[in-house]
């Protein structure tokens, strides 16, 4: 049985949960306080010493500390469904567009949380190490994520999916940027109908309720 180090509602292990879902897998879960520190503790240091959530640990001790090496790994050894992408070129575009999401999407909004709010005093960036908030980067953050709202939704006007005509793990990035943006006081717009009509269809995706 697989198990994994969760926060539950925290954007990143979300996005291995609904991953390991879209698979048809089963997982234990472990939960890590975050609010309390628990990351930092010496037994889960132990586990992933980056001090982040999610891990994934194996029954033979092996343990994956990244969604990008938790993907890759699941997706090699349970390909079906294909989650990356079937052909060479399905696998490049859904590569760019997860990464798109993830640096245009993801990382300004944890950009805006970590440098704007009290609870993340000294927590700038993920990690055992102590980082001072730069209030500048929550102002660029919060502009960014507007932007990409905007530039999905026009994505979203032409197909069905992120990366194109079917469901992938830039999906998964996606639905968990959106949600994400509710820490923050960002949401989508009335205007932003495409964008809106695909999330409602995210949302009746089993793994979307983890």
């Amino acid at each position: 049985m697989l198990t994994l180090y969760d926060h539950k509602g925290a954007p990143s292990p979300r996005r291995a949960k609904m991953f390991l879902a879209e698979k048809g897998l089963e997982f234990d879960v472990v939960e890590i306080d975050l609010a309390e520190g628990e990351q930092f503790s010496e037994a889960y240091l132990q586990i992933n010493p980056n001090a982040t959530v999610p891990a994934l640990k194996f029954d033979n001790g092996q343990i994956l500390t990244d969604n990008a090496e938790i993907t890759a790994f699941i997706e090699a050894t349970h390909p079906n469904p294909p989650l990356l992408g079937r052909t060479p070129m399905e696998k490049a575009r859904i590569a760019k567009a997860n990464w798109l999401t993830e640096f245009n999407g993801l990382l300004p909004l944890a950009n805006t949380l970590r440098n704007s709010s009290p609870d993340m005093k000294d927590r700038g960036i993920p990690g055992p190490r102590k980082v001072v908030q730069l209030p500048e980067l929550a102002k660029r953050g919060r502009l960014r994520a507007g932007w990409f709202f905007e530039d999905l939704n026009a994505q979203l006007a032409k197909q069905d999916y992120v990366a194109g005509d079917a469901y992938s793990v830039a999906d998964i990035t996606a639905t968990i940027v959106v949600d994400f943006g509710r820490w923050v006081k960002l949401y989508p717009q009335e205007s932003h109908a495409h964008l809106l009509a695909w999330h409602k269809r995210m949302k009746a995706r089993p793994s979307y309720h983890l």
